[in-house]
């Protein structure tokens, strides 16, 4: 990696290029420094030990370090741009993961990829049936009782071969069904131990699922001022494209992370399927947001709403309160 340091007048004093140990050994002996680190793989190992080691670290989003990028584009540019960029009081720091975020973070990582491989295999097979003439109604039931059918009894239309294929698919499958649901019961005991999940699982729509994601992205969300800067963070504010004094405004930015925001609308969708079961007060919401705008609208501003009663419950410590949710 390549390093570059500046002075108190912003004069290049320092450009070496170091590996990732040669780094810790050079900053190990240095007074306290503030130190600037694009955030990519390997940032929060290396903003842990950099802070160990006394220094003041701030990770960076790339799109937030381009704009300070001039003319070319080299390894020591780009340690330039971010030698700028870590002094601007404006920049939009990444707080720095701990040990723990990260497990939990990486636990739902693979577990998104085994629910999105376990979807290739169904449509698969699907495709495998259609092209014998079988069509199959949507839901994993119904290819379930399809390919019992297939399997069990034979099939006049199916030849010995493609039996195999969907045995091995269906095999797949349930090995798959299994692995999901090893990593659903580990995440719901890491919620029911861990504090700030279980005071977010009170909020309506925020399962185990919804709160452990939450909870390995953002911590304990100070560093965000106020609830709407998290919801904005996850990308289900408004994208605004304004000028001349006239607003303009977009549907969502679908900015920041995807498979949260997923969560978010998911956890959310449930809560609007089941509106009478819900608390008076979110069911009226609800019922006169529906009256006036369209389903997917709604549960997106539910999302949103959630979002920064989420932050409140994490940054402040409180719990949740069904009256928050009136509205005049």
């Amino acid at each position: 990696m390549k390093v570059l340091g500046l002075d108190l007048r912003g004069e290049i004093v320092l450009r070496r290029k170091l590996s990732r140990r040669q780094l810790l050994l050079f900053t190990a002996n240095r007074s306290s420094m503030l130190i600037g680190i694009e955030a990519c793989g390997g940032a929060h190992f290396l903003g842990r030990a950099l802070r160990e080691q006394g220094h003041e670290v701030r990770l960076m989003p790339a799109q937030y370090v381009k704009p300070h990028l001039k003319t070319n584009k080299n390894d020591y540019l780009d340690a330039e741009a971010i030698a700028e960029a870590v002094q601007r009081p404006t920049m939009r720091f990444v707080p720095i993961k701990t040990d723990e975020q990260l497990d939990l973070q990486a636990l739902h990582r693979v577990r998104d990829r085994w629910v999105a491989r376990r979807t290739a295999v169904m449509n698969q097979m699907r495709g495998f049936l259609l092209e014998r003439g079988m069509t199959v109604r949507k839901g994993p039931s119904h290819l379930m009782a399809q390919l019992q059918e297939v399997l069990c009894e034979g099939g006049a239309f199916f030849s010995a071969r493609l039996r195999g294929l969907l045995h091995e698919l269906k095999q797949e499958w349930d090995e798959l069904d299994r692995r999901i649901e090893q990593a659903n019961d580990e995440l719901q005991h890491i919620a029911r131990e861990n504090d700030a999940c279980h005071r977010l699982m009170e909020v309506p729509g925020f399962g185990p699922l919804v709160s452990t994601a939450l909870v390995a992205a953002i911590g304990d969300g100070v560093t965000f001022r106020k609830g709407r800067d998290l919801s904005a963070w996850i990308g289900l504010v408004p994208r605004q494209h304004s000028t001349g004094g006239k607003t303009n405004l977009l549907g969502i930015s679908k900015r920041g992370n995807p498979y949260l925001r997923r969560m978010f609308l998911h956890g959310t969708r449930s809560v609007v399927a089941q509106a009478e079961r819900n608390p008076p007060a979110l069911s009226t919401w609800l019922a006169n947001l529906a009256g006036r705008t369209h389903r997917n609208v709604v549960v997106v501003a539910l999302a949103n709403k959630m979002a920064r009663i989420a932050w409140a419950i994490l940054s402040k410590g409180i719990r949740y309160r069904v009256s928050e949710l009136v509205v005049a």
